[in-house]
């Protein structure tokens, strides 16, 4: 990575950090609610509703991508 990279990288994160620091105790709730919420929707929802379909039903990869070329390609009815 070049310096000037480098640099435009460091304003960036320092501008981000110094907002964080400035903020009110309203938007740090704000932020703590969205932070939650994100990771309820991507941690424990993932786990109870969305299985790994292909894991599960298949046994090597050869199969997996078979199955999924298949449902890729097949025509709509």
């Amino acid at each position: 990575m070049s310096k000037k990279n480098q640099n435009t990288l460091q304003r960036i994160w320092s501008f981000y950090i110094s907002g964080f620091h400035n903020m009110s105790g309203w938007g740090r709730q704000v932020w703590l609610i969205i932070l939650i919420k994100l990771f309820i929707m991507f941690a424990i929802l993932k786990v109870f509703f969305f299985p790994n379909f292909l894991k599960t039903n298949f046994e090597t990869d050869r199969e997996r991508s078979d199955y999924v070329l298949e449902i890729l390609t097949k025509p709509k009815e």
